[in-house]
């Protein structure tokens, strides 16, 4: 979380919801909690055991409040105070948009105006941060703000992707609110199937598999949507091989929106942190998307995810799916994502493209 203001605080001054942002190793080798870690009362409970005295944290929660822990709240630590970057930006944002939700279940319209005031700053911020940036979000993730969380993200996604497929402005906010909207039909979701938090049944999956229509519905006589954003809002789960619902629609069936805004879609799921799985990195999504998934997603979408993703080159240092870091020695253009690497503690010789058990997780050191 390179860019967010830090500070240095005290163990019995967290609280639930801090982002730290450094690697919390003690006396190990390895980091018992890694950074850009959400902390919750089992890891404030971790560090306890292992007598950890201070960490250093981001100064903004996750649910995008300004923490101020008491020994440190001076009028400089105060919102507003303090000066925003991307991921305080999103956070934010977050917190506005599930008021919209909370709106929305309790059976009022869609306001666009709202919307757009929440999405219009973050691709402004988003032209402002490095690439990289986006794709940090990711650690942000939590069960119980996820949905609102995925809401903005793929909305920011989705505009991120049309920049780097040279869409023009109109269209890029277009992505933008569409990529938020997507899941607007959630809220008529019974919200005991949307919080459960283990496996659904047939007939609960198949309430969820109506979310398209209900968001299809809410926007549909909203001014300043175009037509096409609308119905890319209700293909968002339609694949390009016709395995997707509601329709099984396919390949030119699907407008060009709604092809990006499922690839962004997918990859936030993907990488989140969710009741019934723990979030994945992005390097080992994207594999998954391109490999796994192939011919259900749009190749160019894909591959303009892959530019912002694939920011390293040799000699960057990347941190590795069992904890050690590497140095990168060779790029493989066939798989970008599973370089030559050194591992910087013993010195070997490792290629990530025969051991598929690993992946990168982190780039700690870029060389570009």
């Amino acid at each position: 979380m390179d860019g967010v203001e830090k500070m240095r605080v005290a163990i019995n001054q967290l609280q639930e919801g801090c982002i730290v942002t450094e690697d919390i190793t003690g006396m190990t080798k390895m980091p018992i909690i890694s950074k850009n870690t959400v902390l919750n009362q089992e890891l404030l409970n971790i560090l306890n055991v292992f007598l950890i005295k201070e960490v250093e944290v981001a100064r903004t929660l996750v649910d995008g409040q300004p923490f101020l822990p008491p020994e440190l709240e001076t009028e400089q630590t105060k919102e507003g105070d303090v000066a925003e970057d991307l991921i305080d930006s999103f956070l934010m944002g977050v917190q506005k948009f599930k008021r919209e939700f909370e709106i929305w279940q309790a059976g009022y319209p869609v306001d666009i105006s709202k919307v757009l005031a929440i999405m219009l700053p973050l691709v402004e911020k988003m032209e402002e941060s490095p690439p990289s940036d986006i794709f940090r979000l990711y650690y942000l993730s939590t069960d119980d703000q996820y949905i609102y969380q995925h809401a903005v993200a793929v909305g920011m996604l989705s505009a991120y992707i049309g920049k780097k497929l040279k869409y023009g402005k109109s269209d890029i906010i277009q992505l933008a609110i569409g990529g938020c909207l997507i899941d607007a039909g959630m809220a008529k979701v019974n919200s005991a199937i949307i919080k459960k938090s283990g496996p659904l049944t047939i007939e609960e999956y198949e309430q969820i598999k109506k979310h398209p229509l209900y968001s299809f519905q809410m926007v549909q006589e909203l001014p300043l949507l175009k037509e096409e954003t609308k119905y890319a809002i209700y293909q968002h789960h339609e694949r390009l091989d016709g395995s997707g619902y509601p329709n099984s629609k396919k390949d030119k069936e699907l407008y060009p929106i709604g092809r990006i805004i499922a690839v962004a879609d997918a990859f936030h799921a993907m990488t989140s942190q969710r009741m019934y799985r723990r979030k994945r990195s992005p390097y080992q999504v994207l594999e998954m998307l391109i490999e796994n998934h192939f011919g259900k997603y749009d190749v160019a979408a894909l591959n303009a995810l892959s530019v912002g993703i694939i920011t390293f080159s040799i000699g960057s240092t990347v941190k590795i799916s069992n904890g050690q870091a590497a140095k990168i020695l060779f790029m493989d253009e066939t798989a970008p994502t599973r370089p030559l690497v050194e591992i910087s503690s013993t010195g070997e010789i490792l290629s990530l493209k025969r051991n598929r058990h690993l992946y990168i997780e982190e780039v700690l050191n870029n060389h570009i």
